[in-house]
């Protein structure tokens, strides 16, 4: 998949360095993946949530940080809509 967005997982990381680990992998991960649908990306990642609107979020070091995408299975792409801590994420709307 192209991943779109990548400066806002930048930005956070320099807030939070110790999420530069898991972001990288997960960058590392979804620029490899090959997802056709939400099955397929819920195969890999349990602990992924699957939202209306082709929306994810994803879960990084233990649920201490949230991942927000927007993916287009079709085009292969991924969207980094933005990246919080888990306290943030509970004041996120979808």
């Amino acid at each position: 998949m192209r991943v779109v967005g990548r400066k806002r997982l930048y930005d956070f990381c320099r807030r939070y360095p110790d999420a530069r680990p898991a972001v990288d992998a997960l960058l590392a991960e979804l620029e490899e993946a090959d997802w056709r649908t939400p099955n397929d990306l819920k195969a890999q990642y349990g602990s992924a949530s699957i939202l209306g609107k082709n929306r994810v979020v994803f879960n990084l070091r233990g649920h201490r940080y949230r991942v927000d995408v927007k993916m287009s299975y079709q085009l292969q792409e991924t969207l980094i809509v933005r990246m919080g801590t888990h306290e943030e994420y509970d004041d996120w709307q979808f």
